[in-house]
């Protein structure tokens, strides 16, 4: 099964997480998030963060995750492939295991500066879960 694709969009980058369940699309969504801007196929999970946050809804919830994981990014410098996400009603508790950036072995795709609500779609039936992200 495809874990993510990047679905084409004029200026920002949108990602679309797929799997078996809600949880794991979560968790592909993470991977996507981080593999555009890092090849993670050079990256060891030796790293590991929690993130655990609460919306005021799904959308809510999931936006506030990711902007969490963009924060361990942008601010830790960790580049996490590794996510296990456990969602229990609003509340979404996310273990992401990664490495700290190191140039001369990582290659740098680009960057990621938010994450949107804009366009934002959880599909329970799928499932899968599309996002926005500006670039």
């Amino acid at each position: 099964m495809q874990r993510y694709e990047v679905i084409d969009h004029t200026a920002d980058l949108m990602i679309k997480g797929y799997g078996e369940n809600l949880e794991e699309c979560y968790e592909n969504l993470a991977y996507g998030m981080f593999d555009q801007t890092v090849d993670l196929r050079d990256v060891e999970p030796v790293e590991t963060r929690v993130v655990e946050v609460t919306g005021m809804d799904d959308e809510d919830a999931l936006y506030s995750m990711l902007s969490e994981l963009l924060f361990i990014e942008d601010y830790e410098n960790i580049i996490c492939k590794e996510f296990d996400v456990k969602i229990d009603g609003l509340h979404i508790t996310c273990t992401a295991k990664g490495e700290l950036l190191n140039r001369s072995k990582m290659h740098v795709r680009g960057e990621i500066k938010a994450v949107t609500f804009h366009m934002m779609d959880i599909d329970r039936d799928t499932p899968a879960v599309t996002v926005l992200f500006d670039v």
